[in-house]
C-alpha cells in the first residue's frame, strides 16, 4: 500500500460493491481497505438513503430541537446512561476531557424484531417525542438503511483482511448501534462559553464503524498522521464512514480510528445551529474484540489485552461522562 499523506478524504461509491461485477467489487475492496489502513474515512455515495427519506428526518430532527428545553428534557432519563432519548446540552465531553461539548443530541436505538433472540433483553425501549409524531419513522428509516449501509461496508472489510466476506454478520446482527441526530446549538454570546468548548472535542469513535449524514456547516476536521488538521469535506449525495476503537482494536492497529472533531466556527457565526446525523454502528456485547490472529505479526506485536464489545462500551461511557462508576 502506498504510504502518502492525504489532503483530503477518499470518495467511494457504495454501487461498486454491490453491483454483482466481481472486477467492480475487488477494487471497491481495495480502496477501501487502504483508506482505512492510511486515514480511517471515506466519502460514501449509493448508500442507500433517499433525498426524501433525508429531507424528512432533517425536518423532524429540528422541530424536535426548536421545542423548549423543558419539553426536550422530558424525554431524558439520566439512569439510561444517555442510551435512549435526549442527552441536554453539555453532558458529554471527549475522553480526557472535563468541558462539556457545544451540543445536545438524541439516541435511537436497536429494535429486536426477533423475540428468539435473548439480546432483545439487553436493550432499553426507544422514547419517541410527541410533539414530532413522523419522528419515530423518519428517524428508525434512517436506522435501518444505514445499519444496511454499514453491513456492506463491514463485509467489504471483512474482504479486505482476507476473512469471509460474512465474518462481521453474526456479529453485528440485532447489534447494539445508535443513530444520534446532533444540535450544535447557537452560541449568542460567546464569552459566556468556557474558553476551552468545542462543538466535538478531538477524539475517536467506540464503535465498529460510524456513518455519518452530511452536516449543515463546516467544522467537521480529522487528524492525519503528521498531526495536521484537515477538514472533511462531502458531498451532498455522500455520507462519511470511518473506522471507531473497537475495528482498531479488533485489527491490532491495521485500521486506524482516526482523530477527529467539530471545531467551533467563525465568531460572527457561531449563533447559527449545525446539524449533523452519525449512525454508530456496534456489535453485540458479547463480540470479541481480541486482536485478529492475522493482525499479529513480529513487526505488529498484539497491542491490546483481549475485552469484549460490551465491557469495552461501558468504560468508555464511564469516561465519557455520560455512566457513573
Amino acid at each position: 500500500m502506498e504510504d502518502k499523506l492525504l489532503e483530503e478524504i477518499p470518495s467511494l461509491d457504495l454501487a461498486d460493491f454491490r453491483s454483482g461485477d466481481p472486477e467492480r467489487k475487488a477494487r471497491f475492496v481495495q480502496q477501501l481497505g487502504e483508506a482505512y489502513q492510511n486515514i480511517g474515512f471515506v466519502a460514501l455515495k449509493n448508500h442507500g438513503l433517499t433525498e426524501e427519506q433525508t429531507q424528512a428526518l432533517y425536518t423532524d430532527v429540528k422541530s424536535f430541537f426548536a421545542l423548549p428545553d423543558e419539553n426536550k428534557q422530558r424525554y431524558e432519563n439520566p439512569e439510561l446512561a444517555g442510551q435512549r432519548g435526549y442527552i441536554s446540552k453539555g453532558k458529554e465531553h471527549a475522553k480526557g476531557r472535563n468541558t462539556g461539548d457545544l451540543k445536545e443530541f438524541y439516541h435511537v436505538g436497536q429494535e429486536v424484531e426477533d423475540a428468539t433472540d435473548p439480546i432483545g433483553k439487553e436493550y432499553p425501549a426507544n422514547i419517541w417525542p410527541e410533539e414530532v409524531p413522523t419522528f419515530q419513522k423518519s428517524t428508525f428509516t434512517t436506522y435501518r438503511t444505514l445499519e444496511a449501509a454499514g453491513k456492506d461496508v463491514l463485509r467489504a472489510i471483512a474482504l479486505y483482511l482476507e476473512l469471509p466476506e460474512n465474518y462481521f454478520d453474526d456479529k453485528v446482527r440485532n447489534g447494539n448501534s445508535i443513530l444520534r441526530p446532533i444540535h450544535y446549538f447557537p452560541i449568542e454570546d460567546p464569552d459566556a462559553v468556557p474558553a476551552d468548548a468545542v462543538r466535538a472535542a478531538e477524539h475517536g469513535d467506540i464503535n465498529l464503524i460510524t456513518l455519518l449524514m452530511g452536516a449543515s456547516a463546516d467544522g467537521l476536521q480529522v487528524k492525519r498522521r503528521d498531526g495536521k488538521w484537515i477538514p472533511i469535506t462531502a458531498l451532498p449525495d455522500q455520507i462519511v464512514v470511518n473506522v471507531g476503537d473497537m475495528l482498531q482494536r479488533l485489527t491490532n492497529g491495521v485500521l486506524k480510528s482516526t482523530i477527529h472533531r467539530v471545531v467551533n466556527p467563525a465568531r460572527e457565526k457561531m449563533n447559527s445551529s449545525r446539524y449533523s446525523v452519525p449512525f454508530f454502528m456496534h456489535p453485540r456485547s458479547e463480540m470479541s474484540l481480541a486482536a485478529l490472529e492475522s493482525c499479529v505479526t513480529p513487526d505488529n506485536p498484539k497491542k491490546e489485552a483481549d475485552i469484549t464489545a460490551g465491557e469495552f462500551l461501558n468504560e468508555r461511557l464511564i469516561e465519557l461522562g455520560l455512566k457513573k462508576k
